[in-house]
């Protein structure tokens, strides 16, 4: 049964929320198998909101995927990254769904796709088809789950966006049904001095502040002692039935003694402010553990929508002699609720943890551009680049440059340039930009080569030098061996792979006639699958070229037959 129910899920949804609410929209359901949960809407993930919903399936590939309703194909896309084969359809009633990590399209998407991949001579590829070229209905077979692009496990991720403004909207809030009857977990809660003689137990910088659990299922924290204007944050996580997945919360609320600070939900959010998830979060602790603490408050820089309700910025100004109150409610869609009370009391106190002052030559305001020399390189910095003012910690040591530290977070790419007028012009070929991780290993990053200027465009702070690559690709046969008979294979498969700088582009001809060969990074294979262009000799010329991205080739040559 391809259906949505109107969940209680989606009915508690409505009444959280109290300001958006999804008109009947009859969408289906994507699948037809019980709707268990990897992944939920506006999820904390690396410099983005999760868009969508990651929905199991089943440790599988291959499981049909429907269309939830009429509709058109406006977009269709094969890549190596990402959401990998992802299908877009726009519907009448002014709303879009996606469906991403897909294994194949349905039969005439895929004839669609495979036709103008033919045409391009590439595996990866984009389309906008005309209004109504490839037209759905409701329940149709549209593609087949699966695992390509940036996936880390079979799923299908869907969506569901605005037509006119490509906002994405909670899936959840139109009718899909999730077993949910689990509260969200509390993992760990966090004060911050904010103002500049502000204290938290007798420090001035973050301290996390221990809880425990009540009889009634509510956490009570330990007594806080502060002063000046502090603010809060969670670690916490959502799970639904069925499922051990840590995923995102819903809504999170605080309240001062009973007054509202804090509201925010995941309703809908805008592409263009998902990177502005680094001011929602303790990005240096995020850096550093790779934990995410969410903030009660609003901190520098953030410009996010998701705020219902925000006074004094979510911050909370402490006086000498007066207690305070705070409850912080995390919720997921289904209406559990997790309470949390703090008791703060006002308190001049002394300092045993100081606020390290930094003050470093390299000052840069946020609104502001601002360029550096480093030796033979140069750094510059367009507004915007930061969130907040900040002094960089710029550096260079014999080859290795030092644009301050990852635990900062960028919001702009910024440039570094490298001058390479003392190298030969034959040595340059094989160089490129390098970022160096904690074991000084090279890691390639485009490099933009103009006469004696290398450059680069990143957001990623860190160590970078010149890095020279001379070893080619590798290619290697995984599933059959030079001169085999292949007659009862449905395809061939090869393994590349590139030691340093990375597979820049490969090609594949059979018999001098270009081939499409679809390239899986995540493992490193290169498939064929035989259909009618393979030619109808038994004797088959196979060639596959792979060249890296400084331009290292290898060519593997190999004679194959077929009936």
């Amino acid at each position: 049964m391809r259906h949505f129910l109107l969940s209680l899920a989606c009915l508690s949804a409505l009444n959280l929320s109290g300001q958006y609410a999804a008109p009947d929209t009859d969408f289906g359901s994507p699948l037809d198998i019980p709707l268990i949960l990897a992944g939920t809407f506006g999820e904390l993930r690396s410099n983005h909101f999760h868009s969508g919903i990651d929905i199991k399936t089943q440790q599988r590939q291959g499981l049909p995927v429907y269309a939830i309703q009429d509709g058109t194909v406006s977009r269709v896309k094969v890549g190596l990254w990402g959401y990998g084969k992802v299908v877009y359809i726009a519907h009448p009633n002014g709303y879009t769904s996606v469906y991403g990590h897909l294994q194949k399209f349905g039969p005439e998407i895929e004839a669609f796709v495979n036709e103008l991949q033919y045409r391009n001579r590439s595996y990866e590829v984009e389309a906008f088809p005309e209004y109504g070229q490839l037209t759905v209905h409701k329940g149709d077979l549209i593609a087949y789950s699966g695992n390509t692009g940036g996936s880390s496990g079979p799923h299908l991720h869907f969506e569901i966006r605005n037509s006119l403004d490509e906002k994405p909207t909670n899936p959840l809030l139109y009718g899909l049904e999730v077993r949910d009857a689990t509260n969200p977990t509390l993992e760990g809660l966090y004060a911050y001095p904010l103002s500049e003689n502000a204290r938290v137990n007798q420090s001035e910088v973050r301290v996390e502040i221990g809880f425990s659990r009540q009889e009634d299922g509510t956490f009570l924290a330990d007594p806080v002692t502060a002063t000046g204007t502090i603010g809060f944050g969670v670690k916490a996580y959502d799970r639904q039935d069925m499922a051990a997945n840590k995923n995102g919360l819903f809504r999170l609320r605080q309240t001062v003694n009973g007054q509202l600070l804090t509201d925010m939900d995941f309703e809908r959010f805008s592409f263009g402010e998902t990177r502005l998830i680094n001011t929602l979060i303790d990005y240096p602790y995020y850096a550093k553990y790779q934990g995410r603490i969410q903030k009660c408050y609003r901190d520098a820089g953030n410009r996010l929508s998701l705020y219902k309700t925000l006074n004094n910025e979510g911050k909370l100004d402490v006086q000498d002699g007066l207690s305070y109150q705070v409850e912080i409610v995390l919720a997921d869609l289904a209406g559990n609720e997790t309470l949390l009370r703090i008791p703060v009391q006002g308190q001049t106190q002394q300092v045993l943890a100081l606020r390290e002052q930094v003050v470093t030559p390299y000052y840069v305001r946020a609104d502001k551009p601002m360029g550096f020399e480093l030796g033979k390189a140069k750094v510059f910095f367009p507004a915007g680049s930061f969130y907040e003012n900040t002094y960089l910690d710029l550096g260079s040591e014999g080859d290795v440059v030092r644009v301050h530290d990852p635990t900062l977070a960028v919001d702009r790419n910024f440039t570094l340039s490298f001058t390479v007028s003392d190298i030969p012009e034959p040595e340059r070929k094989q160089l490129f930009i390098a970022r160096l991780d904690n074991r000084n290993r090279p890691e390639y990053y485009n490099t933009y080569k103009r006469a004696s200027t290398f450059s680069i465009r990143t957001r990623d702070l860190g160590r970078y030098t010149l890095a020279k690559d001379t070893v080619p690709p590798t290619v290697r046969p995984k599933n059959f061996k030079p001169r085999q008979w292949l007659t009862h294979y449905r395809y061939l498969s090869l393994e590349i792979a590139d030691d340093l700088s990375g597979v820049a582009e490969y090609s594949a001809t059979l018999n001098g006639e270009w081939i499409l060969m679809e390239y899986e990074p995540k493992d490193r294979t290169l498939t064929y699958t035989f259909d009618d262009r393979s030619g109808g000799t038994p004797q088959c010329e196979l060639e596959v070229v792979v060249t890296d991205n400084v331009g290292n080739s290898t060519s593997y040559q190999a004679t194959v037959f077929r009936q």
